[in-house]
């Protein structure tokens, strides 16, 4: 056993407190809009944060450092033009603007309001499926992560039984997250989740400043720069033997970006829950703030783990680590359990307990709300509108209590007998492209392109799905297992070659080809998109200006914004120009005069730094804000009339 009684402490005291703070919340959940967006009732604080801790999961961060033990600090380089990227998004809007403006519960059900009811049907459908099956790893990843970096036994006995401590694990954190998703819906999700987002954030810093205390940067640039010619760990580009993350794998991501954004459901929750399409939008700003630290102090720690691992001669104990993944058969499961195992012999007493707890709270926090959405999903896009008619609001939210338990229960059985293939991250590229290869073109077609059709979104979605799970076969099937050698060497080429991010941009280019062309091949009127975005004539009365809409108008500041809100706003344009100028500058005087790994070094060096010291001021600054918001959220709650018939079901005049 690794951790010792204060770190079991500090995980008891935190869990306590998150159930404390759910069931003090359960009283304001009173209707099914309550359950499946807050009552729309949440802050840009609330929002931003639990947004992101619900996306940044315990399987999340052990892909990261998946990633980053393989590449280093070259793949945080080729994450510098995300942050343009999504700053451009934000600043505009891009989709989650336009789709709040439909006051839609689900993306499915914008589906039906823009092409029709048998579409959102099958893209239900789809999207539940695709998204059960991504979730599917979710809990195996995060329960071996509990087992070896807490150094717990394979079996135990408990009343008399000899148990599986994986099995039984995996159980017990699943029926915790079942627990804050059926309490309080969508607002105990919130709540907690911005509580775990602020633990998650703080957590990180302060373990960041620990290990790089502890191993040294000296240490770690030395171990950085044992890797061999063209798999640099200090210099992006010298990446010319890399095929899994190298430079192809972020140029996909930086155009997928733009292609599935708010696409993928896992969360889709938050995307109906704001009070209004601005906070919204400044919610998303906000959160690029939280992303760039976040994704800066994310890389150290698996980079510190292999300076740790690289330097036996300084760190005697990294024998034992050795031996411990000696013991894994799988090479996939193995490299996942690399840097937990490093850092549960890295971290001191005290420290162990914190990132537990970090761990035990981005489970939770990313369970609980993909539990909500995909559940959410099936009734909400799938059930309703075959029914044909609404339920009874207690009906109703029995039902969906129903479908978050069925979720739970497959994606608990898919975890005891699936056998990873790929990295966690190609996993995710390769599973989701079943439902985000089509859903990206019906999504961006639907809200910008008057002359989209429903037979091109039928489509999209079609040749995406059966693209994707073509891709994904040829990707996780091994070849050792097939008995036709042709079809077998056919396997073993294509895995060589191609991973799960090139699947999914091939993926996508189909779809939005299909789509297109589907579309202006039927002869049909433009839809009126001014109806489906209560905008024009449809706009209600006394509502505020709209944000305009085209060319360099897009980073106008609108009536809607506040003296605060245009601070933000223009420190997010001079950071994301910012970005932008590092990366351009970067490229060309490696061009001009090339680049050595010393120089590379003490760029990554105060790079650490800053994130550090951004990660402590956003975590006061989003703290302040979002206890704000909350207050603001429980004042809303009490007085709100709720409609029974806000319930996700499109009627005659939507």
């Amino acid at each position: 056993m690794n951790l010792q009684l204060v770190d079991w402490v500090i995980v008891g005291g935190l869990l306590a407190f998150l159930i404390a703070i759910t069931l003090g919340s359960r009283h304001h959940m009173r209707s099914v809009a309550d359950f499946l967006a807050a009552g729309r009732c949440a802050g840009r604080y609330l929002i931003s944060v639990s947004e992101g801790a619900a996306g940044l999961g315990a399987i999340t961060l052990i892909a990261f450092w998946e990633m980053y033990y393989k590449r280093g600090f070259t793949s945080v380089w080729w994450n510098l033009p995300n942050w343009p990227i999504l700053f451009i998004i934000a600043l505009t809007g891009w989709v989650s603007y336009r789709f709040r403006q439909t006051r839609a519960l689900t993306l499915a059900q914008f589906f039906e309001m823009r092409y029709s009811r048998r579409f959102r049907i099958f893209a239900g459908l789809v999207a539940f499926l695709c998204g059960v099956i991504n979730f599917g790893i979710f809990p195996a990843v995060g329960t071996r992560f509990f087992i070896y970096f807490c150094g717990l036994p394979d079996h135990f006995d408990a009343a008399g039984l000899h148990l599986n401590t994986y099995a039984t694990l995996m159980a017990c954190l699943l029926c915790l997250s079942l627990f804050f998703t059926f309490t309080g819906g969508q607002i105990a999700i919130i709540l907690t989740d911005f509580l775990q987002g602020l633990v998650t954030m703080s957590i990180l810093v302060i373990t960041v400043g620990i290990l790089l205390y502890k191993v040294r940067w000296a240490t770690v640039t030395s171990a950085l720069v044992m890797a061999k010619p063209g798999e640099s760990y200090l210099n992006p580009f010298d990446m010319s033997g890399v095929n899994d993350f190298g430079v192809r794998y972020f140029a996909i991501w930086y155009v997928m970006w733009f292609y599935r954004w708010m696409a993928w459901q896992g969360t889709q929750g938050f995307n109906a829950s704001a009070k209004s399409p601005h906070e919204q939008k400044m919610a998303k700003v906000l959160g690029t703030w939280r992303y760039f630290a976040q994704e800066m102090l994310i890389p150290i720690i698996a980079i510190c783990a292999l300076a740790y691992l690289l330097h036996p001669e300084l760190f005697p104990s990294v024998a034992t680590v050795q031996q411990t993944l000696g013991g894994l058969e799988n090479e996939k499961i193995r490299t996942q359990m690399t840097v937990p195992l490093a850092l549960s012999h890295l971290l001191p007493q005290g420290l162990m307990g914190c990132l537990c707890a970090m761990m035990l709270a981005a489970f939770i926090s990313n369970h609980n709300s993909y539990l909500h959405s995909w559940g959410s999903i099936f009734i909400q896009d799938v059930v309703m509108p075959l029914r044909g008619r609404p339920f009874e609001p207690r009906t109703h939210l029995m039902l969906l209590r129903l479908a978050i338990l069925g979720v739970a229960v497959f994606i608990y059985l898919f975890s005891l007998v699936f056998e990873q293939n790929q990295y966690i991250l190609m996993f995710f590229q390769s599973t989701g492209g079943i439902y985000l290869g089509g859903a990206g073109a019906a999504i961006i077609g639907g809200l910008y392109w008057r002359r989209g059709t429903s037979a091109g979104a039928w489509t999209a979605i079609v040749v995406g799905a059966v693209a994707s799970l073509i891709g994904l076969g040829l990707l996780e099937i091994k070849p050792a297992n097939v008995t036709m050698p042709a079809v077998a060497e056919l396997l073993t080429w294509v895995q060589s070659r191609i991973t799960g991010m090139d699947m999914t941009f091939i993926v996508s280019a189909l779809a939005v080809a299909s789509y297109v062309a589907v579309s202006l091949l039927q002869p049909h009127r433009p839809f009126d998109l001014d109806r489906l975005l209560h905008r024009g004539e449809y706009a209600d009365a006394g509502s505020t200006p709209e944000m305009p809409v085209t060319g360099l108008n897009l980073f106008r500041v609108g009536a809607e914004y506040t003296r605060f809100d245009r601070i933000i706003y223009l420190a997010s344009i001079s950071w994301m120009l910012l970005c932008g100028v590092v990366f351009v500058i970067g490229l060309t005087y490696h061009r001009l005069h090339g680049t050595t790994a010393e120089g590379w070094s003490r760029f990554w060096y105060w790079l650490v730094w800053l994130a550090m010291g951004m990660g402590s001021v956003i975590v006061c600054w989003f703290a302040v804000g979002g206890i704000r918001d909350m207050i603001e959220m429980f004042r809303r709650l009490r007085t709100a009339v709720r409609d029974d018939t806000d319930d996700g079901m499109v009627r005659d005049g939507q």
